[in-house]
């Protein structure tokens, strides 16, 4: 089978499409380049189909690697038959690979190898028969010195026999199948363990019994944790009878003096060799699962964080709140820059109202602030009542900003890089700013993992999920563009074709010649080839340069392309772009040529009626409920505003201007039945809830958005 045809399975498209594509791959294109800019290339993929048809040929590269060693070890056994070898060559799948490779494989001295050291292989060749022979009687000839008597003989012969039955290929097929049709993963309690305080979390699972393919990924998740932790042990089981009935089917010939001494191998080799192999294999496939499925939830969340609606380049106060070490003020200006820092003690047990008052009021006007961004951890309710009632001369909007990863991003060495003067809870202060006018530009600095929106993110696949999470980055990056004149080098880094170290080339380029004029500049930063400029350029924007095209997203390869559709209009190419009218008129067949086919005319004509559009909606001001300031103020059957601030697959959390979260479960999300929670909302959304039941101890509040 070649990668093609092994790809085909798995992707729905014409196989010329995936021949291209992975030709792109091969050519070191990045995927938002040939999702893009190749579209009629790949016929229409978007970036997903082709994330995929990049990780299958890396898949298929792993196969053939894996047969090539089998094969090589096989053969330096002198075991390598032609059948075999036809069987291992036409096979793509590793499980079964491995089934064939598991007689040869070296392993510890096995009860089977020292049955066939002493001799007892014959034997057990006869017994396996299953003719009519006496084997009680022919046991008698294999006594030796180490086999004393028939009964051990007979033992060393099952040992070889079950050890046979383990290596069967279809046998092993059969109890795979049966474990994902009908295993059940049964947990109970450690006994010692029952009362401790951190096994409380755990307590439904003190007891639990559930089908593996019905347990939700969460759910898995969770009791995995509680095994790790040694609150709890599990089993993963089927029963065991059917096992038996599938083994006898394959094994047994029907009955002979054989019969009972193969029926206690068939049950020796389930109990000692396969059923802890496959139930162990059951629980790596639903493990796997589980964490596809969390890693999915935590990408997806990430991606709405990151395209979260930026309020834009405006002047902004930004306050990290706190009781008894203050709240912590920078003023930062329309790039993002530090213009002043303080700190104010508006709160509780200072209480310096007055006095934080007049501070604020006259930074706003010195600074000509135009937003207040307020990080929402503790303190932030209290910080928000206090700034609403001052008094500014001219309006100023307040914003809420969550805060998740601002310390992180503060002691890191991106933050002391930028800012190796300030301190952590400046820094930090500056981060909460910078998300108002731009999340995507200020999150990019943050290890995605510590912004904390997703489900058990730390106990998943680590490696697939900085994989997932980096590709998240990188296609909110380039989905939405960057200004290549502000950019810092860490979200320079995430555009296509980029990276860090030509990030830090061009920031350097930057400060030693001033802003870039036009996209042609970049080749002559130092490194940045013909390829790396052909993979990034069209994903920056330079404003206000020479050639207006450069603030788009029209690539440098299709300017001819654009020149001719406005000389044809007998228009400046100025004069063409935003021109609703004038593009309107322009037929995209009328310029299709060998390189650029209709699909990316499409998109040029598209981009020209409204060039360099950021696809991310504006920041909208919010306010939570003024009476709620603790868990105590919560009684049941109060409607109140919040903010979904993460989403698992269980239903999502909301932000109610408490410290706590409250969760609104999959069934309470709207009426009638949801089988995937971002179907109705999105994080960072403004929703109505419901308050159905709060438990002060446990810190637990259960919302419904069902009015």
């Amino acid at each position: 089978m070649t990668n093609i045809q092994f790809i085909a399975k798995s992707v729905q498209t014409a196989t010329i499409n995936i021949q291209n594509t992975v030709q792109l791959l091969e050519e070191d294109c990045t995927i938002p380049f040939i999702s893009r800019y190749r579209k009629d290339k790949t016929g229409n993929l978007d970036e997903v189909q082709i994330e995929q048809i990049a990780k299958l040929q890396k898949d298929y590269e792993v196969i053939v690697k894996r047969k090539e060693a089998i094969l090589k070890s096989i053969e330096e056994q002198n075991a390598l038959t032609p059948e075999l070898d036809k069987k291992i060559q036409q096979s793509f799948d590793l499980q079964e690979l491995e089934d064939f490779y598991l007689p040869f494989k070296k392993k510890k001295k096995t009860k089977a190898d020292v049955a066939r050291e002493n001799g007892l292989e014959p034997l057990a060749k006869i017994i396996m028969a299953q003719n009519n022979d006496d084997v009680d009687f022919i046991a008698t000839k294999y006594l030796n010195d180490n086999v004393i008597n028939e009964d051990a003989a007979l033992q060393g012969a099952r040992d070889i026999i079950a050890e046979w039955i383990n290596e069967n290929i279809y046998v092993r097929k059969q109890l795979r199948r049966l474990f994902q049709r009908k295993a059940t993963i049964t947990t109970k309690v450690v006994k010692t363990k029952k009362d401790e305080q951190d096994a409380q979390k755990f307590n439904q699972y003190f007891d639990w019994s559930e089908p593996l393919t019905k347990a939700p990924s969460h759910r898995l998740l969770a009791m995995l944790r509680a095994e790790n932790e040694g609150f709890i042990k599990f089993k993963v089981e089927v029963d065991i009878d059917e096992a038996y009935d599938i083994i006898d089917e394959l094994v047994l010939k029907g009955q002979s003096p054989a019969t009972p001494h193969i029926q206690l191998a068939i049950e020796d080799s389930y109990k000692r060799l396969l059923n802890p192999a496959i139930s162990n294999e059951a629980l790596q496939e639903a493990k796997a699962k589980a964490d596809a499925n969390s890693i999915q939830v935590f990408a997806n969340n990430l991606g709405q964080l990151l395209l979260a609606p930026p309020l834009g380049e405006k002047r902004i106060l930004a306050i990290d709140p706190g009781f008894r070490s203050g709240c912590k003020i920078v003023c930062l200006d329309e790039k993002g820059d530090l213009l002043y820092n303080e700190t104010i003690y508006p709160h509780a047990p200072q209480n310096e109202t007055a006095m934080a008052m007049k501070k604020i009021k006259s930074m706003v006007n010195a600074y000509n602030i135009d937003a207040i961004s307020i990080g929402n951890g503790t303190a932030s309710r209290e910080t928000e009542f206090f700034i609403k009632k001052i008094a500014f001369d001219k309006p100023v909007q307040v914003f809420i900003v969550s805060e998740a990863g601002a310390s992180v991003y503060s002691a890191s060495k991106i933050a002391r890089e930028e800012f190796p003067n300030y301190d952590v809870t400046v820094r930090g202060s500056v981060s909460i700013g910078r998300r108002l006018s731009d999340p995507l530009a200020e999150l990019v600095k943050i290890d995605p993992k510590a912004i904390g929106v997703g489900q058990y993110q730390h106990d998943v696949d680590q490696t697939k999920l900085k994989e997932e999470l980096d590709n998240t980055v990188i296609r909110c990056v380039n989905s939405v563009g960057i200004n290549i004149n502000t950019a810092s080098k860490h979200l320079l880094s995430y555009v296509s074709g980029i990276g860090e170290k030509l990030a830090e080339n061009i920031v350097q380029y930057r400060s030693e010649n001033g802003p870039f004029e036009d996209r042609k500049q970049l080749k002559k930063v130092p490194r940045l080839g013909e390829k790396a400029y052909q993979q990034g350029v069209a994903f920056i924007r330079i404003s206000n340069a020479k050639n207006p095209l450069d603030n788009s997203a029209v690539h440098p390869e299709a300017y001819g392309i654009v020149e001719k559709m406005a000389e044809d209009l007998k228009l400046s190419v100025n004069d063409l772009i935003a021109n609703k009218e004038k593009t309107a008129l322009i037929k995209a067949e009328n310029y299709i040529t060998p390189e650029i086919g209709l699909l990316t005319l499409k998109d040029i004509i598209k981009e020209l009626e409204k060039p360099g559009l950021d696809p991310r909606k504006s920041a909208k001001v919010f306010e939570f409920d003024p009476n709620v300031k603790t868990i105590k103020d919560l009684k049941t059957g109060m409607i109140l505003p919040g903010i979904v601030n993460n989403i698992t697959n269980f239903g999502c959390f909301v932000d109610i201007g408490l410290k706590e979260s409250g969760l609104v479960h999959i069934s309470q999300l709207k009426a009638g039945f949801v089988s995937d929670v971002n179907e109705v909302v999105k994080l960072h959304q403004h929703v109505e809830v419901k308050v159905v039941e709060v438990d002060e101890d446990r810190k637990r509040i259960q919302l419904t958005m069902v009015l």
